[in-house]
């Protein structure tokens, strides 16, 4: 997939860490040029951005909270003025306010539906927009974009005690199929990467002792927690040509959590 992107510009969202940072990473490696979106880390965006300036392709950080919907539109113009096209938006920004149910606040489901939901709603109406006014050019791929969405092994699995966020990964799914359904005659693609456990820093407390990682372990068959660039690599191939047919799927990238594995020794 060397060079697979090559001239095409990308946004990614929540990019300043964690899952986020190793897409942006992955897709530079592949020749793209990306937008770092950040909402609160200035620092590690411009740091991320000089390393992907470093390896020879454009980079710029933005700031916007994908919650808010002038945020959003401001960080498209930016993005445009800039470079004029958007190719790849990588819809990635994310986060938890856990809580027992019967314990959570309206402000913890909200905010979490907000960013989580909402988020991609704005962030991937504004890039579809972009995307249909700028139609195919052939020298750079297939399709007039495409709209990666990032969503959890939690839009299939419950999860108690983070019904919110496994409630806006649940409507992720079902987000993402429905715009692929409308968005596919304008050639734009759309598809979502579902991650199981990562090591981010999002989960610490679920790996950071050795047995933490242990029962953790327990709910991936493959035996070892994902790394961020397992989550790269696959945007990487969904983004290029190489996937040019693959359009309103989930791939799951969870070492087989989705697989069930107390059903492996009986049910």
């Amino acid at each position: 997939m060397d060079h697979a992107l090559r001239g095409q510009k990308a946004l990614v969202t929540g990019a300043s860490s964690g899952i986020g940072e190793g897409i942006a990473r992955a897709l530079a490696a592949a020749g793209a040029d990306v937008v770092v979106n950040y909402a609160s880390n200035p620092e590690a965006a411009a740091r991320i951005v000089d390393d992907l300036k470093a390896g020879g392709t454009q980079a710029r950080a933005i700031h916007a909270d994908v919650a808010r919907e002038s945020e959003v539109e401001a960080m498209l113009a930016e993005l445009l003025g800039a470079w004029g096209r958007i190719d790849i938006l990588v819809s990635n920004a994310g986060l938890q306010r856990d809580a027992a149910f019967t314990e959570m606040t309206l402000e913890q489901w909200n905010t979490v539906l907000g960013v989580n939901l909402t988020g991609m709603f704005l962030c991937a109406r504004a890039a579809a927009r972009a995307m249909i006014r700028q139609g195919v050019d052939p020298t750079l791929s297939r399709a007039a974009g495409k709209i990666i969405c990032v969503s959890s092994v939690h839009e299939v699995i419950p999860w108690a005690g983070h019904v919110n966020y496994a409630a806006s990964k649940g409507g992720v799914k079902l987000f993402m199929q429905s715009i692929a359904q409308e968005l596919a005659p304008h050639r734009i693609r759309v598809n979502s990467i579902a991650p199981g456990a990562i090591q981010t820093a999002i989960n610490r407390t679920a790996w950071e002792t050795p047995e933490a990682l242990k029962s953790l372990l327990t709910l991936i068959p493959y035996g070892r927690i994902g790394q961020p660039e397992d989550i790269g690599r696959t945007a990487v191939w969904l983004a290029s040509d190489a996937a040019d047919y693959v359009h309103g799927q989930t791939i799951f990238v969870d070492g087989g959590m989705t697989l069930y594995p107390g059903f492996a020794r009986g049910g």
